[in-house]
């Protein structure tokens, strides 16, 4: 009588990030919406706690007879994650978070991304190491929009950003996850957490991003341009939710031929 293997799951641990937990896997972007009252709403639809905002392109209170942000979505409910979107220098995207980080009252965590250019949106990913070399030596928390190289996701660590975000696709394409593999090595070769960030069109690609181990999404378009972004907002909650317990749960193994569902043995005729 032979020993029946030892199944080993995936450990299951929290999502933390500079310290924090979080229940939620889901991160969302505030760009694209309709209006702030369709913002606000989709983002409490979500079930998202940590929200991402364009400094560049967001009146934070630099600018006080314009509309705020921060009046629906409160820094008091809300992990407010300033990103450095429309930058394309190191120079550029530090005297961003800088002026974040005067906006929000000394809060140190940013998400950084330089971008290479106005076509792909590709990340620029020499000049995101300097921009990221220096914030962290000031003092940064830094959450790094990166290329999906395992390589250089792994330089990033090193350096010490604390959250990997390797591309699933070109921001705002929908394309979904184009380079699973890849995406797969980060996961297994980082001890941060790594989180999807772009390229997400539909709850399935989501669902693909966290079965692939992903510590989380982050996402903007794939709500906000859906034809119905509230309802598609509870359909990335749900998808984050079924991913995860899917890669928790561990898929069985691919075969090339088929197999019974139920068992041979014991058959009458």
């Amino acid at each position: 009588m032979t020993d029946t293997p030892e199944i080993q799951l995936p450990e299951d641990k929290p999502l933390e990030i500079a310290g924090r937990m979080y229940q939620s896997r889901l991160l969302v972007g505030t760009g694209k919406y309709r209006d702030l009252t369709e913002t606000g709403h989709a983002i409490e639809t979500s079930g998202a706690e940590i929200v991402t905002v364009a400094v560049r392109r967001t009146n934070l209170g630099q600018n006080p007879d314009e509309p705020n942000l921060l009046d629906v979505i409160s820094p008091d409910r809300y992990t407010i994650l300033p990103n450095t979107a429309g930058c394309y220098t190191a120079k550029d995207a530090v005297r961003t978070c800088k002026l974040a980080r005067e906006l929000l009252d000394g809060r140190d965590l940013v998400k950084l991304e330089v971008l290479g250019e106005h076509k792909t949106l590709y990340p620029n990913m020499p000049e995101t190491l300097v921009a990221a070399e220096e914030l962290i030596k000031d003092g940064f928390k830094v959450m790094v929009y990166c290329s999906d190289d395992p390589l250089l996701a792994m330089r990033l660590e090193e350096m010490g950003c604390i959250a990997i975000m390797p591309l699933g696709a070109p921001i705002g394409s929908g394309l979904g996850i184009q380079n699973r593999y890849n995406i797969r090595l980060i996961v297994e070769n980082a001890k941060v957490p790594v989180l999807v960030d772009a390229g997400v069109g539909t709850a399935s690609d989501a669902t693909i991003a966290m079965e692939l181990g992903c510590d989380g999404v982050l996402m903007n378009t794939a709500i906000a341009q859906a034809k119905d972004p509230i309802k598609m907002a509870s359909a990335m909650r749900l998808a984050i939710e079924a991913g995860r317990e899917a890669y928790l749960a561990g898929r069985m193994p691919k075969k090339l031929y088929a197999s019974a569902s139920s068992p041979l043995d014991g058959t009458f005729f």
